[in-house]
């Protein structure tokens, strides 16, 4: 049996997305191993994000500055807003370096069984950014799922008196994948939203 303080961290590598307690007592006998190297890195690094972690009072981005890197960055298109469900989505869509423009963070999305309403999202504050001017396209990159595509449709409502053009990311077949292998929400989704082609 390990110590106590081992245990500990066992247990709180556990609670990290992706890792069970097994995978969480490998990393840390890996971590103990290389206590003077990887740990102590590790540690430091720790410590320098909790003492300057931020959300962004204009996007709700996770940052180590208030505004944002994003936000004051000058080769941002401000023009263009993507609202997105969770800083998780604005890291992949940001990674990707498609999209040029700045991000909105929802906190979350629309959901009536897990009791997650309008006023519990930054809609309001969506809404004020779109009033004040300056945007001319709003990016719908919700997650494609019921929730998802609900709180879509409810912020395309909200924002239907503004002078924006609001967009949907595309949903359907992926690149590379084989029509047998696509559940039917997926095969109804690419249908729905076929083209011509030419």
């Amino acid at each position: 049996m390990a110590s106590q303080e081992i245990e500990t961290l066992a247990a709180a590598l556990a609670r990290l997305p992706g890792l069970g307690p097994r995978s969480a007592r490998r990393a840390v006998l890996w971590l103990v191993k290389r206590r003077e190297t990887a740990l102590v890195q590790l540690v430091g690094a720790l410590a320098a994000v909790q003492e300057s972690l931020v959300e962004c009072s204009t996007c709700g981005n996770v940052d180590t500055r208030d505004p944002c890197g994003i936000c004051v960055d000058p080769r941002r298109d401000r023009r263009s807003l993507c609202v997105v469900e969770d800083v998780a989505d604005l890291w992949a869509l940001d990674r990707a370096k498609l999209f040029t423009g700045r991000y909105h963070v929802l906190g979350g999305r629309l959901s009536a069984l897990e009791g997650v309403r309008p006023e519990d999202l930054t809609i309001t504050q969506l809404i004020d950014r779109v009033a004040a001017g300056g945007i001319d396209e709003v990016v719908l990159a919700m997650n494609a799922t019921l929730e998802g595509q609900t709180t879509a449709h409810y912020i395309a409502e909200r924002l239907e008196g503004y002078p924006v053009r609001i967009t949907q990311l595309a949903h359907g077949l992926p690149v590379g994948g084989e029509l047998d292998y696509l559940d039917e929400g997926t095969l109804a989704q690419a249908l729905r939203a076929r083209r011509p082609v030419g």
